[in-house]
C-alpha cells in the first residue's frame, strides 16, 4: 500500500477505499499486490521511467481516462510538462496519431488543472 500512495497520492488511494464493496474488493486488493507491490515497487526502473512507459502504452491502448491519472502521476514523478509531451509525441510514431493526439488533449486538461491549483 507503501508504493500505491507514494505514487498515486493518498486523496486517490482513499478515495478508492471509500468506494470499496464486497464485489470489487478481491480487484482492489489484487491490484495493490501486483500492481504496486510487485512492479511499481522495483528498482531496475525508476518511477521517472515507468510513468513514461505507462503513458506511452496507454496511449496506445486509447485509454484516455487511464492517462488522465497517470498524467499526474508523471508529474508526482517528477516528469515536466515538456517531458509528457514528448512522451506522447514518440508515441504519436508507434500508437498512432489518433491515439496520441487524444492523449495530449487529455493530458492538456490534466496539465492546465494542475497549473491552476497552484
Amino acid at each position: 500500500m507503501r508504493v500505491r500512495r507514494e505514487v498515486l497520492g493518498d486523496g486517490r488511494v482513499d478515495g478508492s477505499i471509500a468506494r470499496l464493496s464486497h464485489f470489487n474488493r478481491p480487484f482492489f486488493d489484487y491490484l495493490t499486490r501486483s500492481v504496486w507491490g510487485q512492479v511499481w515497487s522495483r528498482e531496475t526502473l525508476d518511477r521517472r521511467v515507468r510513468s513514461c512507459v505507462t503513458l506511452g502504452i496507454l496511449t496506445a491502448l486509447g485509454r484516455e481516462d487511464e492517462i488522465a491519472l497517470h498524467t499526474e502521476v508523471a508529474v508526482r514523478n517528477g516528469l515536466t510538462p515538456e517531458e509528457i509531451a514528448e512522451v506522447l509525441l514518440h508515441s504519436a510514431v508507434y500508437a498512432g496519431v489518433p491515439n496520441a493526439r487524444g492523449a495530449m488533449l487529455v493530458a492538456e486538461r490534466v496539465l492546465d488543472g494542475l497549473a491552476a491549483s497552484d
